[in-house]
Parts: structure tokens; C-alpha cells; sequence
């Protein structure tokens, strides 16, 4: 093992001590008291039956040998990645069915796209939802009648959501089933080259939905490599979904049989069964870890700085952004899919995919490979990928010995960069991320006057009226979660793009978020305080000059008085109208009690 792996996770396992073993107690007092379905009244039990189909009643009655497996459900037609989830749990019951086990639809949870909500209002509910996933998937495991669960999930806050609530049912296993990308569209370069276009005012809405509609033309997951895709990595990773399953299409013959493996494999770790597995033993600091090299190595979505830390804390794990940019400072980025290259994630799956990648990562002694997984004991279930023989049945092979295409996939001696893709800026504006994998090292270090806005609407309205033609470092403050919810603030990448490529040299500094496709544009985000809490970036002016170095990790306002500014002298953020109709009453409620960003924005007390 590299020695920066093993002293990161000693790291973490010291400061989650008292925490974990808490964890790991409420485990064990809640199996002793569930879910075993013997343990309830009749009573209860007849309610749980009472709408089965007669050869599921029988199953049930039958408590210490059939599995009963709840299946939570973020199926809807908006999500084109959840789209296929329609037929899903029909799959899955006849899966279980077959193997004498009884599935049952424990409940759904909403998923929205945050694709549909961009620059919308809707956005400010985006990184909430995440919370009320997590709260949904907890009533519908509440029955307590469920002996494992199958969580149908893939895209931005989802699959967080549904892990978080996963793991405050740790005595129980979990297992994710994907549903795979849509198949390629039009490139994402000639995609991005078309926003560039619009936003500069060269070409209409016409030919902007035309192009749109040419990139998301169909059910599966966006192709390129945001926080869904980033979602899909974790879940494999991580061993809490099938090896090779992540990124097979949609109406690939593959996908349905790894589907029904999915329903089969969980039936074989619950408590009934001879390898029990219960989610929350498996998940601990080594495959947190291994989360987390992954997202380096694959320059995965700047969200999960956020979603990571709410996720571990879930299962008693304390983990913190220098714990990220440690380990990144040690793991090579061996990916380009875009917007990190101009590949694909189908490109990527087709190079050699994650069994490629991680065997890759394992071998140069940066994956803990002693962990449990849903496939059992150790990560080397990891390293093979799946194939149906002639009779329609899934096998296994190794990877691929070298990867099918270099310019997307690199071994680890010959990476595409020495580190990984994400780091920690921190100095006299407090905490950031930084996402370097996509941006040109010589835009690493940015030093220029800044202008401050409140909005991305007055970002753009400058843009267009040509008042950002200079080398420039655009801070957009009351984007945090206390503020608006922290929305992301995608709609400023085209636009900072343009003035990057006119060859001015160009930032952002926020206390928001970007999308998981952040482009080019170097960027500090998440900012920690946010500037609505009395955080310094609120006293930023226009005409300081702030000094942003990926290199050092470094970012500080260099004006002279800025350290003797008094932020009383400032007014106070106006968020009045940070509420959106409907949703008011739970927009409210999370930023009353939302942590900051660098804490994992959790919004709702969980201990």
C-alpha cells in the first residue's frame, strides 16, 4: 500500500473512533431487534402481506428462509437515466421470486434532474433533495419487515440520498442496480462549442435545442462525466454494486441479466443467508477511502467534496477536504471523458472500464483491496467484467491486460497527470475546491481584479454588455447553503469559457456549487464560510485582486486593507427572495438548519 493511503485512513480511523464504534453498536442493537420479520405481531405482519401474490404469502409466512427485499424506487419519466426504472421492480420480484424470495416496492423517492432545473428556481431545491431522499428511503425501510434492500438510483443527490439512508440501516445489506448511459450522442465537445455559440449571441434558440436534443436523445444516463456518472464509479468502487455493471447501455442484452443478478446477489447476503453482509459493516474508512481515490483518479465531480463527507459521516465516519487533497496529491489522474477530454463515458466503458481502472489503482498499492463488497471478501471480484455466453448466462473475465484506447483510459505507470483531480485552496477567504483536471496547468494560477455579483443572471448580464472583456477573477457570493440553497451555477461556464478562449485569464470564486460537468474555467467553490454566515468572501470588493494557485493551494484576497476590513460596515446579503413558491415551506427549513459545505451541507440532525 502506498504509505499516504495507509496514513490518510489511519487518520481517519483515529478521528472517527468514538463515532464509528457508536455506529457500529446501533448496528448490532438493531439486529437484535429487527428486521427479522418473526420479531413483529401478526398483526403487523398481515399488513405487510395482505396485497401479496399467494405464492409471496407463502414465502413470507415462511420467515426463516425466504428473503423478503424492499426495492426503493427513484424511478420517473423526467430523469432520463431513471427512465428505465419503469419495469424495473417487476424484474426484480420475478428475480427474487425465482431464487424463493418475495420483492416488495418499499417506497419511491423524488428525483430531479438537475439538467431540467439549471438556472432555474428549482435549482435551489437541488442539493436539498438530497436530505429529503435520504429521509424518504428512511420511511419506506422504517416497516422494519425487510431483510435487505435494493436501491434504484443513479443520478446527482439520488444515489447520496438513497446511501445515506442505506447506512442508517447498516444492519441490513444494500445493493444498487444501475440502469447504464445512453448510448453516444453528438460529441460533448461539439455540445459545449454550441452553448459557446449561444452565449455569445452567435447562434439562436433554434439551433441551441437542436443540438441539445442531439446529446440527451434517449433513456440512460448523460454521457458525459458529471455527478451521475461520478454516482455510477462510487457504487462500483466502493463494492456496493455489480463489477462491470455501471456503465452498460440501457438496451444492452447485458443489462437485464446483471439486473436480476443484482436481485439475486442480495438475497445472498441477508441475515437468512450464509454470508451475511450488512451494508454498514461493509462500508468503513478503507472503502470510503477507495471512494475517494476514485474520484480523484477518474476526475470525478467536484459535488462529491460534499456528498462524500455526508455519506461517511452516515456510518460514524468523520472525513475532511484535507483528507482529499492529500490523497490526491498522491493518485494520478488515468482518465479523459469529458468535460475532463473529449471522450465519452461509453468511450471510457469500451477502453477497458472500471475493472481496468481499479485493478489498475490496486496494483499500484492505492486501493485498499482487503475490504468487503457485496461480491464477497476482497476487491479482486472487481478486477473482471461481465459477458454473456451462448446460453444468455453472465460470466466473468479479467480485464483487459492494457487499456483500448490511451487517449482515455492510461495505465497507472503513464498517467495523464501525476495527481489527482481535485483540490483544497484555503488563505484568507477560508476553504475551497478547486477542480484542476480539466483546466490547462497554465491556468492553474490566477491573479487579476475581481468584480462581485450576487447572482449569475448580473454575471451574465455583464458578460453581454461587455464588461468582462479583461483578465478577470468573477466572485458570485450568496451561493452557499444557508443563502439559496446552493444551486449550481453551470449557466456561467459557456460564457467565462469565451472570455478564457478571447485569452484573457479568467476565475470564479464562489461560496455555490458548479455542475459535475465544470469545464475548463479554473474555479474555488464551495467556499467554507460561506459569505451569508459573516464569511470574509462578503467583504470582497470590486478592484481587490485575488490570487487563486492550485499549484500552492492557495487563495487570498491580496488588496492591502483587506485584513483590517470590519465586516459589520458591510449590509447584510439580502435572501429574501430565496424561496420558491411551493417549495418554501422546505427550502426554509434547510437553510435554517443546513451545515456548511466543507461539513457536507447535511441539513437535517441525523445523531
Amino acid at each position: 500500500m502506498h504509505p499516504v493511503i495507509v496514513s490518510v485512513t489511519e487518520r481517519i480511523k483515529q478521528r472517527s473512533r468514538q463515532t464509528r464504534a457508536a455506529y457500529l453498536q446501533r448496528i448490532a442493537d438493531d439486529l437484535a431487534n429487527g428486521p427479522v420479520r418473526g420479531q413483529l405481531s401478526c398483526t403487523n405482519l398481515a399488513h405487510d402481506y395482505a396485497a401479496a401474490p399467494d405464492n409471496d404469502k407463502l414465502i413470507l409466512k415462511s420467515s426463516h428462509r425466504g428473503a423478503n427485499i424492499g426495492i426503493v424506487t427513484a424511478y420517473n419519466d423526467v430523469l432520463s437515466a431513471h427512465a428505465p426504472y419503469q419495469g424495473y421492480p417487476d424484474i426484480l420480484k420475478r428475480a427474487l421470486l425465482k431464487a424463493g424470495h418475495v420483492g416488495q416496492v418499499a417506497g419511491g423517492v423524488p428525483a430531479m434532474c438537475d439538467g431540467v432545473t439549471q438556472g432555474q428556481t428549482g435549482m435551489e431545491l437541488s442539493l436539498f433533495s438530497r436530505d429529503v431522499i435520504a429521509m424518504s428511503t428512511t420511511i419506506a425501510l422504517s416497516h422494519q419487515v425487510f431483510d435487505g434492500a435494493l436501491m434504484l438510483g443513479i443520478c446527482d443527490k439520488i444515489v447520496p440520498g438513497l446511501l445515506m439512508a442505506a447506512l442508517r440501516f447498516g444492519h441490513i445489506p444494500a445493493v444498487f442496480v444501475p440502469a447504464g448511459p445512453m448510448r453516444s450522442g453528438i460529441s460533448n465537445q461539439a455540445k459545449a462549442k454550441v452553448r459557446q455559440a449561444f452565449a455569445a449571441g452567435d447562434v439562436g434558440e433554434e439551433e441551441l435545442l437542436d443540438s441539445e436534443m442531439k446529446s440527451y436523445h434517449s433513456s440512460g444516463t448523460c454521457t458525459f462525466y458529471g455527478t451521475a456518472n461520478s454516482n455510477q464509479m462510487l457504487m462500483e468502487i466502493m463494492g456496493l454494486q455489480l463489477p462491470g455493471s455501471s456503465f452498460v447501455n440501457p438496451d444492452d442484452a447485458l443489462r437485464q441479466p446483471l439486473t436480476e443478478l443484482a436481485a439475486q446477489r442480495v438475497s445472498e447476503i441477508t441475515a437468512l443467508a450464509p454470508d451475511y453482509t450488512p451494508i454498514g459493516q461493509m462500508v468503513d474508512e478503507r472503502t470510503i477511502v477507495n471512494g475517494i481515490v476514485g474520484l480523484l483518479a477518474t476526475g470525478g465531480s467536484t459535488n462529491h467534496s460534499i456528498h462524500l463527507i455526508a455519506i461517511a459521516r452516515m456510518a460514524g465516519i468523520q472525513i475532511d477536504w484535507q483528507d482529499m487533497t492529500d490523497l490526491s496529491d498522491v493518485t494520478p489522474a488515468l482518465t479523459r471523458v469529458y468535460p475532463n477530454g473529449s471522450a465519452d463515458i461509453n468511450a471510457f466503458h469500451q477502453s477497458g472500464g472500471m475493472a481496468f481502472l481499479m485493478r489498475e489503482l490496486a496494483d499500484a498499492g492505492l486501493l485498499h483491496t482487503d475490504v468487503k463488497t457485496i461480491m464477497g471478501n476482497g476487491l479482486h471480484h472487481y478486477f473482471q467484467e461481465p459477458w454473456l455466453d451462448e446460453h444468455g448466462v453472465i460470466q466473468w473475465r479479467p480485464a483487459v491486460s492494457e487499456s483500448l484506447d490511451l487517449s482515455v483510459l492510461a495505465p497507472a505507470h503513464a498517467p495523464f497527470m501525476r495527481e489527482g483531480g481535485m483540490k483544497l485552496v484555503h488563505g484568507n477567504l477560508g476553504r475551497a475546491m478547486m477542480k484542476v483536471s480539466a483546466v490547462p496547468d497554465d491556468r492553474w494560477v490566477i491573479e487579476a481584479p475581481v468584480r462581485v455579483f450576487t447572482d449569475q443572471e448580473q454575471v451574465l448580464a455583464a458578460y453581454k454588455a461587455d464588461q468582462l472583456n479583461c483578465d478577470v477573477i468573477v466572485v458570485v457570493k450568496g451561493q452557499g447553503p444557508r443563502a439559496n440553497g446552493m444551486p449550481e451555477l453551470h449557466q456561467l461556464t459557456p460564457a467565462l469559457t469565451n472570455l478564457q478562449d478571447k485569452g484573457f485569464r479568467v476565475a470564479l470564486v464562489t461560496d455555490g456549487r458548479l455542475s459535475g460537468a465544470s469545464g475548463k474555467i479554473p474555479a474555488a467553490i464551495h467556499l467554507s464560510p460561506e459569505a451569508l454566515v459573516d464569511g470574509p468572501l462578503h467583504m470582497v470588493k470590486d478592484g481587490d485582486v485575488i490570487r487563486l494557485d492550485g499549484h500552492a493551494g492557495t487563495l487570498n484576497v491580496l488588496t492591502e486593507d483587506f485584513a483590517q476590513r470590519n465586516i459589520s460596515a458591510f449590509a447584510p446579503l439580502d435572501v429574501s427572495s430565496s424561496t420558491m413558491g411551493v417549495g418554501r415551506e422546505l427550502f426554509t427549513v434547510f437553510r435554517r438548519n443546513a451545515g456548511s459545505a466543507d461539513e457536507g451541507a447535511i441539513s437535517i440532525g441525523w445523531e
